[in-house]
């Protein structure tokens, strides 16, 4: 119960950060699309500051989560972010959740609870070899880079460019929460010495540098509805292959739980696209007329 209350905290502080965050990113200037330098411009912006240290905030216990639980249980919670968005984008916004809405909420809350009991995560030893590891580890990041590229070369389509990104970034995120859970058990065994004597560390802070600034790149060039479900449905999809796939985490494997499995991963990604998509989330840049009240006093 204390993992799901940090893992359901932390998507609370993300999911508010990230409205905050696209709010100001739509300022920025054009020039700066996937470049450093869009972050020292958003930094200047109170909006964008408060964003992140809600999503910060967020990080720290999703950490903390990560710690004492098992990736495969809390990268699902996590998921559950885009709610919290679109209850304070509703409320921005005054739109009533009708068919759409109420069906990709209770898409995401079942999606995420049938994929918990059916496949009752839990830890383990991996016995898998560093290759292995280093071999998943590489496929995802290699994937996010790629899409990353991709989305920088082909700017012809706002909304694919923001999708691709969302993906990317999302990606990373799910690597991240994975290098996370190594950092919390190799702290554990042996302390300060024994987790910054690692390259898990530093790789953690690089891969959240090269996250944000897709994330940013992505709310700077197209409404939130177009970026955020991408994320959201690819972060929980890459931490669990990690999981899965070297940390050692079990799921139920019977062909009953397999198929309440796959079919929970499915309500969860429809469910984002449709929460995503409600007009309720935040317009595209140059309509900020229901974003106004977001500005800090």
């Amino acid at each position: 119960m204390t993992v799901i209350l940090l893992a359901l905290g932390a998507a609370c502080c993300l999911g508010l950060g990230f409205v905050f965050q696209q709010a100001a990113a739509q300022h920025a200037p054009k020039q700066d699309y996937l470049s450093l330098r869009l972050l020292l411009d958003l930094v200047r912006m109170p909006r964008w500051v408060a964003g992140i240290a809600l999503m910060v905030a967020g990080m720290a216990l999703g950490a903390v989560a990560l710690a004492i639980g098992d990736i495969t249980l809390v990268e699902p919670l996590l998921a559950t972010n885009l709610l919290f968005a679109m209850a304070l984008a509703r409320r921005l916004t005054r739109q009533r959740l009708g068919r759409t809405g109420w069906g990709g909420l209770w898409l995401l809350a079942g999606g995420v609870t049938a994929f918990i009991v059916a496949g009752q995560p839990q830890g383990g030893s991996s016995d898998v070899g560093e290759p292995t590891q280093w071999l998943i580890m590489g496929m995802v990041l290699g994937t996010a880079l790629l899409l990353a590229a991709v989305a920088k070369r082909e700017r012809v389509h706002v909304s694919l460019e923001a999708a691709l990104l969302g993906i990317a970034a999302g990606l990373l995120y799910g690597l991240q929460d994975a290098l996370t859970r190594i950092s919390g058990d190799r702290f554990s065994r042996g302390g300060w010495g024994t987790l910054l004597s690692g390259w898990q560390p530093y790789a953690i802070v690089l891969l959240g540098v090269l996250a944000l600034v897709m994330v940013q790149s992505a709310f700077e060039s197209a409404p939130l509805r177009m970026s955020l479900p991408a994320l959201t449905a690819a972060q929980p999809l890459a931490g669990i292959a990690c999981g899965v796939g070297f940390l050692g985490d079990r799921l139920v494997v019977t062909t009953g739980a397999l198929a309440w499995e796959a079919a929970g991963v499915a309500a969860i990604v429809t469910g984002i696209v449709l929460i995503g998509s409600h007009p309720a989330m935040p317009p595209g840049a140059g309509r900020t007329e229901n974003l106004r009240e977001l500005q800090p006093h």
